[in-house]
């Protein structure tokens, strides 16, 4: 008797609350600022309005509050996971600096880094740690804070170091088979994961080492205004880290833990508070700070009025240590909390499966298709903000589509990362830029236009499928010669 009253959902149905988003999105975010000369909205409201208009939708449908409820809930407790980490990275950053580490990594890597050749290293070096950890958020929120730190103390210019740093961590975590979002895509299209990431390396590893180079070449072109920087010509910065802090090298042991754990498969929570814990002992048994003030740095974040033995203390330093806590990232976990309620709403209706279905039904040859898949894998993770939405609502959507044309489905698996993992730090509302922002430190305006990584990925992966090229199709057919 209830369901007879469920209105049938069709393609304009399932669209309309896709549509509510978009329009919010075009004028809160674009319009506003950029047309009306008026405050943009934020992403919180945003996604609020556009939940509440695709509630009401679903009413209109038939549905009951309790259905949707669930739906949402179902969604957010998928979520959690998430969230735990984002309060834990903020744990991270708060331990790691009064404890010492970080701070002691940025004043030895001011005085050995060439300044000239800190981008291209902002680069590299996130490659190597997010490649052994698979996480692009956790060597952002670690490695990514001591680069950028360095980065500010010698003058260079930030929004190139963190694109350089966004994309070093994502090239790892889209080629580690620790990350999550690598083995979902596996999963999503029922690919071998080692498959996936060779496949991957047709079109990810050419643009690294493009972006590599550029970054190689930008450190010339935009030198650090400290490129000369030595310790005489920088004494007050480094002689009040040194006033402030005692460096010791079990000040590695923190990091240290969290490589360990990544690389070890541990649990990542366990994992990061355990960094949290140690890096509270050290900071106990090496540093000057009393237990009120490790917790006071755990709660609300390290700052420099706790250093009460030192000097006045310049506000680089302060600039660079001041940071972290439980709240660090509270605006990214509300607006992540606020995405996720949406996305429950409209997942009652199985909106974007249909949408995807509908608006790529066109694809015939393979080289359409795939450039389908990149377009859908786009629009549906920067309405989303979801790359494991992202994809198995794609994946699902085009498998048969791919084995019907003889699509090895390894192309499906790497277009769903090429347009979905590699575009997240490039669109402001998804919550991997409101991420990257809050740790960093760096406006989204500033950093996105030198995330190489993807802005060249993104060029790479449809040419060599409109050009054939690196998509496997000698294997089917081989495989069809060995049938005959």
């Amino acid at each position: 008797m209830i369901s007879n009253r469920i209105k049938e959902v069709t393609f304009f149905r399932a669209f309309l609350p896709i549509l509510f988003l978009l329009s919010l999105l075009v004028y809160g975010l674009i319009l506003r600022p950029h047309v009306f000369d008026q405050p943009a909205f934020p992403l919180e409201i945003v996604f609020i309005f556009a939940a509440a208009l695709a509630i009401a939708e679903l009413f209109w449908l038939g549905f009951s509050w309790n259905a949707i409820q669930q739906s949402i809930i179902k969604k957010l407790a998928k979520a959690i996971p998430a969230f735990f980490i984002l309060f834990t990275i903020g744990l991270i950053i708060s331990s790691w600096m009064i404890c010492g580490t970080i701070p002691m990594l940025v004043y030895y890597g001011i005085k050995i880094i060439n300044p000239a050749f800190l981008y291209v290293l902002a680069f590299l070096v996130p490659v190597v740690f997010s490649s052994l950890t698979g996480t692009s958020w956790g060597s952002v929120g670690t490695i990514g804070v001591v680069i950028i730190g360095i980065a500010g103390a010698v003058g260079a210019h930030l929004g190139i170091t963190a694109g350089a740093i966004i994309g070093g961590a994502y090239f790892g975590d889209k080629m580690s088979p620790l990350s999550d979002t690598t083995n979902v895509a596996a999963l999503a299209t029922d690919v071998d994961l080692f498959d996936h990431i060779q496949s991957m390396m047709v079109t990810t590893l050419p643009s690294a080492i493009v972006a590599a180079l550029l970054f190689f070449l930008l450190g010339f072109i935009y030198q650090p205004a400290g490129s000369a920087i030595n310790p005489s010509s920088t004494p007050l910065f480094l002689q009040s880290i040194e006033s402030i802090f005692s460096f010791n090298p079990l000040l590695l042991l923190p990091p240290a833990i969290v490589l360990y754990g990544s690389i070890k498969k541990k649990p990542p929570i366990p994992t990061l508070i355990t960094s949290v814990l140690a890096a509270a002992f050290l900071t106990l048994i090496i540093q000057k700070f009393t237990m009120g003030n490790v917790v006071q740095s755990l709660y609300k974040g390290f700052n420099t009025e706790m250093v009460i033995w030192a000097g006045p203390i310049p506000e680089t330093v302060s600039v660079l240590t001041n940071r972290g806590g439980l709240y660090e990232l509270n605006e990214a976990i509300t607006i992540s909390f606020m995405i996720f309620v949406y996305i429950g709403a409209i997942d009652h209706i199985n909106a974007m499966p249909i949408v995807v279905h509908r608006l790529f039904f066109f694809a015939k040859s393979r080289a359409s298709t795939i450039l389908s898949t990149l377009v859908a894998t786009a629009i549906t993770n920067s309405m989303t903000s979801n790359q494991y939405a992202t994809s198995f609502v794609v994946g699902d959507a085009f498998k048969s589509k791919y084995d019907e044309l003889k699509i090895p489905r390894k192309v499906l698996s790497r277009s769903l990362e090429d347009t979905g993992t590699m575009l997240e730090s490039v669109v402001p509302w998804t919550t991997t830029s409101v991420f990257m922002v809050a740790t960093l430190g760096v406006p989204y305006q500033e950093y996105w236009h030198w995330q190489l990584l993807s802005l060249i990925n993104f060029i790479v992966a449809p040419s060599l499928a409109i050009l054939g090229i690196g998509c496997f199709y000698h294997e089917i057919d081989k495989i069809e010669e060995d049938d005959c």
